[in-house]
């Protein structure tokens, strides 16, 4: 009960905030121009979100190898959750229908991380197919390109420490 009224009344730190660098980081990334000049997706606000979505699939699986991870991972989470209502707000969608729109988001992220989770898994062409039947790309683009940046991505992410991940210090 302490703990609520504490953070309820601002005395202690939310612990989303330890975990805002990675988020920044993770937005940064998926706003890199290569996947929408290089990889086919198109440069719209759909785009955009299919980008944010898939770098955090690919950031959420990499936490999911370390128990360390999991739960700052749900942290992680909440913080996209919270930054897709803002964005929705400012679109200016009201309460009425943000339920039913945050709903449908956080269910095609779901989507997509179970979908990469499982191409990821299989290996060869297994991720060219999870990012056709998950992104819009734009008209005539092979997946091809985008599941090799997405692979390059996790790759990487693997030898990133915990540490280096949680503070946001992926470089590309």
């Amino acid at each position: 009960m302490m703990s609520f009224l504490s953070r309820l009344l601002g005395t202690q730190p939310d612990p989303k905030d330890a975990l805002r660098p990675l988020w920044h980081r993770t937005v940064l990334l998926a706003r890199e121009p290569e996947w929408y000049l290089d990889c086919g997706v198109p440069d719209t606000v759909e785009g955009r979100y299919d980008m944010i979505t898939t770098v955090l699939s690919v950031v959420l699986l990499r936490m999911e190898r370390e128990e360390a991870l999991v739960a700052p991972s749900v942290r992680l989470t909440e913080l996209f959750v919270d930054d897709m209502d803002g964005q929705l707000r400012e679109q200016g969608i009201g309460d009425p229908a943000l339920g039913k729109h945050m709903g449908r988001m956080v269910s095609a992220m779901g989507g997509r991380l179970g979908a990469f989770r499982e191409a990821f898994a299989a290996g060869g062409p297994a991720l060219d197919d999870a990012i056709s039947r998950n992104i819009g790309l734009a008209e005539g683009a092979s997946p091809s390109a985008l599941a090799a940046r997405v692979a390059a991505l996790a790759r990487q992410l693997e030898d990133v420490s915990a540490d280096q991940l949680l503070a946001g210090e992926i470089v590309r």
